[in-house]
């Protein structure tokens, strides 16, 4: 039995190696280096179209994503590699990277070669902790998601009503373009020369349903898209303090506690001494 238990522990040495390599903060850079490098070479390509040196770097990269992505695996094992869901999201890239790289559809071989600059995500704490806080926000932005689309589908239907007859038919000519305008007004990108003043400039009211509109939608929608984000990320910044303060508690429950082991020992060891003196 012994010997299957030595075998046993020699069979689990790589996995802790390999883990302790995964986690390694050294490990880390490097691959980060190599997703940087992987962006370089993809931008050098839209300037040396079919460079073959440039393609060769490509496949490098792949290979050494498929290394990175097995030493994880088998580090961390697949338990807890596919618990952690950029890990997942990591591995159907790389999966995809092979699968697609010889594929004949070259549209599809350039987008999953765009993607794999999306590692970036997982691979820097700080993008993780944004993007996980986007996500974390989005059943709180439902609500003002539905809001938005409401006024905007109100003020498309208004825009189209009345003003289609002033302006050409790609502004207000129908619902999906009043609604492309409206997206045009918001972002404050030449929406007073292009749409506004000359639609006041036939209809003199309309004043009151474009600055109504961007009171609405860019100054109040948009802000509060812009709070919930934000409450996100400083709720998070407030977990990780209570998860600290809930360890330093724990730790110290844990120190008092074998404070009075130690005083229970030194009593029982004195005990017996007074006892003894007292019997002579």
């Amino acid at each position: 039995m012994s010997a299957n238990k030595h075998i046993s522990n020699q069979q689990h040495v790589p996995r802790n190696k390999l883990g302790e390599i995964a986690e390694n903060k050294y490990f880390q850079a490097i691959v980060i280096a190599i997703i940087v490098l992987n962006g370089l070479v993809i931008i050098a390509e839209t300037y040396f179209v079919g460079n073959r040196m440039l393609q060769v770097l490509d496949r490098i990269i792949i290979w050494i994503f498929v290394v990175e992505m097995v030493i994880k695996l088998a580090g961390l094992g697949a338990k807890r590699y596919f618990s952690d869901n950029w890990n997942v999201f990591d591995f159907l890239i790389v999966a995809a990277s092979l699968i697609f790289y010889t594929a004949p559809f070259v549209t599809v071989v350039r987008l999953v070669r765009v993607l794999r600059l999306l590692r970036m995500i997982p691979a820097v704490p700080a993008l993780r902790k944004i993007v996980d806080s986007l996500m974390r926000s989005i059943p709180a932005l439902t609500g003002i998601l539905g809001l938005t689309v409401l006024i905007f589908s109100i003020y498309a239907i208004i825009g189209t009503t009345y003003f289609r007859d002033v302006l050409p038919a790609e502004y207000f000519g129908s619902f999906h373009a009043s609604l492309f305008t409206l997206t045009q007004v918001v972002t404050f990108e030449s929406w007073a020369s292009q749409v506004a003043r000359p639609v006041i400039n036939e209809i003199p009211w309309a004043w009151i349903y474009f600055i109504s509109f961007i009171v609405i939608g860019a100054l109040v929608i948009l802000n509060l898209v812009v709070a919930v984000i934000v409450d996100f990320l400083s709720q998070e910044g407030e977990d990780l303090h209570q998860d600290q303060l809930e360890k330093l508690s724990k730790d110290n429950q844990e120190l008092k506690a074998e404070i009075r082991e130690i005083k229970q020992l030194l009593l029982e060891r004195k005990n017996p001494e007074v006892d003894s003196e007292e019997e002579r």
